[in-house]
């Protein structure tokens, strides 16, 4: 059960019975799920209750101990178990408090193939670049990736990742990579991520959900985040507003990093800020 070893199984599935305060349901996950598919089954069954606003534990049942103890590192789901969210007592008192030295940005998949398919693709580029100059400006890491960039492309030109602590292909839809979770590691104090780019449904929503179970706060910049469809748009950011996540604006996100008018990067966050894209009429679809 708690070996990383014991991982495989041919696809198969693993009867789970998931407990959160006074509720258990049974359910299922594939042979081999670890904590990110835990997390996400947590956040299916009972995404309604859990207050996301809070740092929690996943436990497993111990039949040798005759009690729950905390995940081992390595965890994976092999045979027939129970596992538990905990909540821990500590409430975050920093909800949508952005600074400089505890935050990084996610910039998620902005390649080019997908420019004639996304709405708006071009000024959220244009919104893009802006962010990434001011994270430049205020000394914050980035982490990009790109979609199965040999099928669809780099990052668009106009984006200059110039900088960026990493820049990483992926298949999976959500950023939340092992090279990721290990980078996050290395960055001492992160406790906010400013994520944009496409899918917002898909790859940005993925991404968004991993990040909250994992206690970090999650800003969406709703002028540089896009998707095919603005009905897929739209709903995925009023649920991802309802678990907890903020969706904000770029000029909201690059003030709020500098805070005050006599920081010394403001008049070059300013002229960013004045430099930035045409209305497009993308956030009156929020």
């Amino acid at each position: 059960m708690a070996a990383a070893e014991a991982a495989g199984g041919g696809g198969s599935s693993v009867p789970v019975l998931f407990c959160f305060s006074v509720f258990a349901r049974p359910s299922s996950v594939p042979h081999g799920a670890g904590y990110e598919l835990l997390i996400q089954k947590f956040l299916s069954l009972y995404g309604d209750r859990i207050d996301v606003h809070r740092k929690f534990v996943v436990q497993v049942f111990a039949e040798e101990w005759s009690q729950y103890i905390d995940l081992p590192k390595g965890f994976v789901v092999s045979e027939r178990c129970k596992v538990r969210l905990v909540p821990l007592q500590i409430q975050m008192t920093t909800l949508g408090n952005l600074t400089p030295s505890s935050t990084v940005f996610f910039c998620c998949d902005m390649q080019e193939r997908f420019r004639p398919a996304i709405k708006y693709f071009g000024d959220i580029i244009s919104v893009g670049q802006r962010l990434l100059q001011g994270a430049r400006l205020l000394g914050i890491p980035v982490i990009v990736t790109e979609q199965y960039p040999k099928g669809l492309g780099s990052t668009v030109q106009e984006i200059d990742l110039t900088g960026a602590k990493l820049v990483l292909p992926k298949t999976k839809f959500s950023m939340v990579l092992p090279e990721v979770e290990a980078t996050l590691a290395e960055i001492p104090g992160v406790r906010s991520v400013v994520l944009f780019g496409v899918e917002t449904h898909v790859c940005i929503q993925q991404t968004a959900l991993e990040l909250i179970g994992r206690g970090l706060e999650v800003h969406i910049v709703a002028d540089a985040t896009s998707s095919r469809s603005m009905m897929d748009r739209m709903f995925a950011l009023e649920r991802l507003a309802r678990t907890g996540i903020i969706v904000t604006t770029s000029e909201a996100i690059l003030l709020q990093l500098v805070a005050d008018k006599e920081h010394p990067k403001f008049k070059e966050i300013q002229n960013l800020i004045k430099a930035s894209a045409p209305e497009s009429g993308l956030l009156s679809k929020v």
